[in-house]
């Protein structure tokens, strides 16, 4: 069997970083994500309207209950808790777009409450590890709305290049939305395999 035919992302969870640890969400979860995953602050930019228990309920019983990625189209979404005190405070995601060209994309949606301590920076960096050493991606991208700063500079303090600014590409919730592309390639990823040390405010 060929190496391409063989490429797939098992991790072993929990996975650790630091003050982290990813892991699959589950039903136990459900009040943690409806804490931020409800506020409409915290979905005015990303590609979802404020959730409700029953929406969570479902998700976790389909896309979220995904562990592993074995062919292209697949996403893994992972919750965050802090390794001291086992709190959810967010939920990360790694899609894997292409096995051909080797193209994967990262997101992330945090509490508000845990905003200031570097935590989105710390488990997207995570994220941007299991795609490069783990699933051997070439390119990762993250695509945001200009308006998200707390999401741009997350992106920038991984070390992400910002390749586009895509004015009013696409009429979003109602609006006119301007996106920012950010990437990094797998040969990129050694100089920044080292977690940022300036990791305030993600």
């Amino acid at each position: 069997m060929s190496t391409e035919r063989q490429r797939e992302l098992r991790p072993s969870y929990p996975v650790r970083t630091e003050r982290l640890r990813l892991r699959p969400l589950t039903t136990d979860d459900i009040d943690a994500l409806l804490a931020y995953r409800s506020q409409p602050d915290v979905c005015r930019y990303v590609p979802f309207e404020p959730m409700n228990r029953q929406t969570i309920t479902e998700r976790l019983a389909t896309m979220w209950a995904t562990t592993t990625l074995t062919d292209e189209g697949q996403a893994l979404t992972l919750g965050v808790e802090l390794a001291a005190g086992g709190d959810l405070i967010g939920d990360v995601i790694l899609f894997w777009h292409s096995r051909e060209h080797l193209g994967g994309e990262i997101g992330y949606v945090f509490n508000p409450e845990h905003a200031g301590h570097g935590y989105a920076t710390e488990a997207a960096h995570a994220m941007l590890r299991l795609g490069f050493e783990d699933l051997g991606l070439h390119r990762i991208i993250a695509r945001l709305d200009e308006r998200n700063d707390a999401s741009a500079n997350v992106a920038r303090r991984l070390g992400m290049r910002q390749e586009a600014r895509l004015v009013h590409n696409e009429i979003f919730k109602g609006e006119w939305s301007t996106e920012l592309d950010f990437a990094m390639l797998a040969e990129e990823w050694p100089s920044h395999r080292d977690f940022p040390a300036n990791r305030e405010r993600g």
